[in-house]
């Protein structure tokens, strides 16, 4: 079971990396950028699943509000099953997550110009207090919870 949800923890953690991935939708490898435009390429950001469909700015926009909802559910559905494992196996897995997550952004880094870098650096600086305040809101509404009961 524990296992499982390891597994189920990765899964679903997975697309907030494939998100933080640079736009992907360069000429395949060993392809010319010339040949590539000429050639009729995918433009789409990673090759998305609905690139070839030829959708409406309507249709992308429900497939997007859909597929957001989709990634709520999953992450509710994986809250859910993370808050039942011991608070030990809780942490051990929040800590893995964040070595992943910040081997994988040292990693994008890494292949950036300088100028991009720092435009990386702030944008992470940025996520870094949004994730901090998160954090402090939830640790607000788990005390005044608490003064309720």
């Amino acid at each position: 079971m524990r296992k499982t949800l390891i597994a189920l923890m990765l899964a679903a953690a997975l697309p907030t990396v494939a998100m933080a991935m640079p736009d992907a939708g360069g000429p395949p490898h060993g392809e010319h950028h010339s040949e590539y435009h000429r050639g009729g390429g995918e433009h789409h950001r990673g090759g998305a699943p609905f690139a070839q469909l030829d959708l409406s700015r309507e249709q992308r926009q429900q497939i997007g509000k859909l597929m957001g909802e989709q990634m709520k559910s999953r992450h509710e559905i994986t809250q859910r099953y993370l808050e039942k494992l011991p608070a030990a196996d809780q942490q051990a897995l929040k800590d893995e997550l964040k070595a992943k997550r910040d081997k994988t952004q040292a990693e994008i880094r890494a292949l950036l110009k300088p100028e991009q870098q720092k435009q990386f650096d702030e944008m992470k600086k940025k996520q870094d207090e949004r994730r901090a305040e998160w954090a402090e809101f939830k640790a607000w509404k788990a005390e005044k919870a608490k003064k309720a009961q």
